[in-house]
């Protein structure tokens, strides 16, 4: 069993790193009572990107990306259009908010309803699929059978739900052709307008990082694109499962992606690597575990207290160094500056003393030696 487990975890980062299905996806989020939160907002995604947007607060349907603007050259009220569909769309979801509570005999609170819906399309084969389903509160309530044209109630409440649209062939049939036909057609065409931007590659920044000598060693990588990628570990060359916890591939802000991969125990006798493999580039990032490269948080509060020290040292230096010059330049402007009258006195008391000395005799000690 652990061998079969083992093949298709390959197998399935094989996969993930030849991507050749691309998706566009929405999420509609009717809210209420949520501080701070819009009561309506729409959010539009190709290949894990935003490219759209829509809240109740702005009132304005957006672009994400500037090569989405490419549209109006087809579609030269596309965005005022979706503007209105969203403005249509919000009134909907305040009724479905309203029946949802009734159908969980609630009467207030802060509720959430939520449409997810996706379409897939594969550039080399070109085979289509879709899927579409709704949530309440965070948990499924009904969903699509795309293939069977039915719909399938995940809660009791959604039974009635399932009865009625069901009957409503004619919607069903819709729904089969946007997922068929409509949304892949939009879909490539985001695909063209933003190729140079989706086909890129970036390979990611990688850290082992590490919080005591007795915690994991986390392999972190992000800042990569595309989202297809596959980070492990590797033990004396072989492909690690045991001891190994994989991270979610999460968004970065700027488009990126980030994810991990912990290794939970080290044989000091064994080598370890921590291997990165990125869609469409053939050779791997491979980072050695040694301990020198590893960032711990020894190692980090090691680090400030060392630049402490140097951020105080170097300008108490700079400062005893100013002063000597100060206390240096001073001096050398009051011989300069000195009155001719103090000059002579000096020398005068100069000779006087010089005429008073006195030689030792043999009746006369030494004197003390002066303190050098």
């Amino acid at each position: 069993m652990r061998d079969l487990v083992a093949l298709l975890l390959v197998a399935a980062q094989i996969q993930s790193v030849h991507p050749v299905i691309h998706t566009l996806k929405y999420i509609h989020t009717g809210s209420s009572q949520i501080p701070n939160f819009p009561e309506y907002m729409s959010v539009g995604y190709v290949d894990g990107l935003q490219i759209t947007h829509y809240d109740s607060k702005s009132g304005k349907y957006r672009p994400k990306q500037d090569w989405m603007n490419k549209i109006t050259a087809e579609e030269p009220r596309y965005w005022e259009t979706q503007t209105q569909i969203s403005i249509g769309a919000q009134q909907l979801y305040e009724v479905d908010i309203e029946t949802a509570k009734e159908r969980f005999n609630q009467t207030g609170g802060v509720h959430m309803f939520q449409r997810m819906y996706a379409c897939e399309w594969d550039d080399e084969t070109g085979e289509v699929d879709g899927w579409e389903h709704y949530a309440y509160d965070g948990e499924d309530f009904i969903s699509f059978d795309l293939k069977g044209l039915r719909w399938i109630a995940v809660k009791p409440q959604a039974v009635v739900t399932k009865h009625k649209w069901d009957q409503d062939d004619s919607y069903n049939q819709y729904l089969n052709y946007y997922y068929t036909e409509e949304c892949p057609s939009y879909l490539k065409k985001y695909v063209s307008f933003g190729r140079d931007f989706l086909m890129r590659t970036e390979l990611p920044r990688i850290s082992l990082l590490q919080k005591t000598s007795r915690s994991p060693v986390t392999c972190h990588a992000t800042g990569f694109y595309p989202r297809e990628a596959a980070l492990f570990w590797k033990k004396d060359g072989e492909e690690l499962f045991e001891d190994v916890e994989m991270g979610e591939t999460l968004p970065n802000h700027d488009g990126t992606f980030q994810t991990t991969a912990d290794l939970k125990a080290v044989d000091p006798d064994a080598k370890y690597e921590c291997v990165f493999q990125l869609a469409g580039v053939p050779e791997d990032v491979v980072i050695p575990l040694d301990p020198a490269n590893v960032l711990s948080n020894e190692r980090i509060r090691a680090e400030e207290q060392r630049k402490t020290a140097v951020a105080v040292a170097v300008p108490l230096a700079l400062l005893a160094l100013v002063v000597a010059i100060v206390v240096l330049v001073v001096k050398c402007r009051k011989a300069k500056y000195a009155p001719a009258s103090v000059q002579a006195d000096s020398e005068s008391t100069s000779s006087e003393r010089a005429s008073e000395t006195t030689y030792p005799t043999a009746e006369t000690p030494l004197a003390e030696p002066a303190p050098e």
